[in-house]
């Protein structure tokens, strides 16, 4: 950093910091001694000047756009993936963090190395493709074989017979991701049930451009494991709408996919230490591996970065909360959840316990416009939690739903510690999931600030409550 940078950044340093020393030492007013408190005025008071930091905020949507521009897409296993975690541990130990490690884990390793799909009959056609996560290869020679086009697994089961030595295609629309996902996830064990060679899907997407869309799939043991890909909604309408026609339908596909060894990857955690309860941690992040298209921009890199942001902008308030703030950018997320199970794992076996986790938040929906937020727990905790999501409603993110949390929170939640996720518009997020569209040009730096801003805001107001979350 050169000298003129370094000076500037102290200067707006020090300014941030007089200006909400300022503002709390005006406006402060004495606090009754009751003892269900949840936020003091201060803490009010210093949220507020938080979010508006963060709206005004540049330096997380740089960060954002440098992981994306500069390492890309993340897949665990590979080179991308932990050399943005080294950036990352890097640029965390610039910003004042306590504590900033890696901890580590073994995650798979599948590559899926040059793949094709052509139609062959009626017409000649290449066909956009993305082998499925985790899918095996077509045994170093394309497959080719006859279409057989079903819309759901009782449709699969209705044509049984026809199924042996053929390419299953499941059409299914997009309705929501929980009822299609299910065709990418098990599509390959369905169909090779019934003897099939391979198995197609229709992208999970609710729009498409001609874009194929990946994602994990899995296999079970006793049953063949067949190459299972996805094709864009465009050429599944056209294959489609030659059945109508009573045409008779051959695909070739090629797929070098390969499971390699576990390898090596890095949860990443910073902490802001807490200075009355430094063993009560205020959880929050995202997951920083990726699919191995696009840049990973929006799924998850958008979350990391607002999570690490939010956390920053409390270290430059100079308003040390009364919890440690523990930010947790996640390994393997996409195909095996690795690095939350782990963590998890360890935070109850080996560090302070499960109980001393007061919350556990994530951002894995986008960075699009946020409208609020999401939150399992206790009846008491979300009232308590309302009084944080009153001080959003200038950026109309104030809504607070029952029920929510995150893959990656996931195995806390499921030990007992309540959890949150960022819920933001998503109209769009399903256009560009698992794509090779999700880029950061997608993404608008007001809607992340209001992002950073909304969990800025409920990080601050729980870490520094005066009493803590209710379970």
């Amino acid at each position: 950093m050169s000298i003129k940078k370094l000076i500037y950044s102290s200067f707006s340093r020090l300014v941030t910091v007089l200006c909400i020393l300022f503002f709390l030492s005006h406006y402060s007013v004495a606090q009754p001694s009751d003892s269900t408190l949840f936020l003091s005025t201060k803490t009010k008071q210093t949220n507020s000047l938080l979010i508006q930091q963060a709206l005004t905020s540049k330096l997380g949507f740089d960060r954002l756009a440098h992981l994306s521009d500069y390492y890309g897409h993340r897949l665990s296993g590979s080179e991308e993936l932990e050399q943005a975690i080294d950036w990352i541990v890097g640029e965390m130990s610039k910003d004042g963090f306590d504590k900033v490690w890696k901890q580590e884990v073994m995650v798979p390793h599948w590559e899926r190395g040059h793949e094709y799909a052509t139609l062959n009959v009626p017409i000649q056609k290449d066909l956009p493709m993305l082998g499925l996560g985790g899918s095996v290869g077509t045994g170093g020679k394309a497959i080719t074989g006859e279409i057989i086009m079903v819309n759901s697994f009782e449709d699969l089961a209705a044509k049984k017979d026809s199924i042996p030595g053929k390419i299953v295609l499941f059409n299914v629309p997009f309705t929501t991701y929980r009822q299609t996902v299910q065709y990418r996830v098990n599509g390959a064990i369905e169909a090779a049930k019934y003897g099939a060679i391979a198995s197609l899907i229709t992208s999970v997407t609710s729009y498409s451009m001609q874009t194929p869309h990946t994602g994990v799939m899995y296999y079970v043991n006793g049953i063949q494991k067949i190459p299972h890909a996805a094709i864009t909604v465009e050429d599944a309408l056209l294959i489609e709408r030659f059945i109508h026609r009573g045409e008779f339908i051959e695909i070739s596909l090629y797929m070098e996919a390969q499971q390699f060894e576990d390898a090596i990857s890095n949860n990443v955690i910073a902490e802001i230490r807490g200075s009355e309860f430094p063993n009560e941690l205020v959880v929050l992040g995202g997951h920083i591996d990726s699919w191995d298209v696009g840049q990973g921009a929006m799924d998850d890199g958008g979350g990391c970065i607002a999570a690490w942001e939010a956390a920053r902008l409390i270290i430059e308030s100079g308003i040390r909360p009364k919890r440690t703030v523990r930010v947790i950018l996640w390994t393997n997320e996409e195909n095996g959840l690795r690095g939350a199970n782990h963590y998890a794992e360890w935070a109850e076996k080996k560090e302070f316990s499960i109980e001393n986790h007061v919350i556990a938040m994530e951002s894995d929906a986008g960075v699009f416009d946020p409208i609020g937020v999401g939150f399992s727990g206790s009846d008491q905790a979300y009232q308590q939690l309302s009084e944080i999501a009153q001080q959003l409603t200038d950026i109309d993110a104030a809504e607070l739903r029952k029920g929510g949390g995150g893959a990656d929170i996931g195995p806390l939640m499921n030990k007992g510690v309540p959890g949150m996720g960022l819920n933001v518009e998503s109209e769009k997020y399903f256009w560009y999931h698992h794509s090779a569209a999700d880029t950061f040009d997608k993404l608008n730096h007001e809607d992340f600030n209001n992002c950073v801003a909304t969990m800025a805001a409920y990080t601050f107001g729980v870490a520094d409550a005066e009493i803590r979350l209710a379970r």
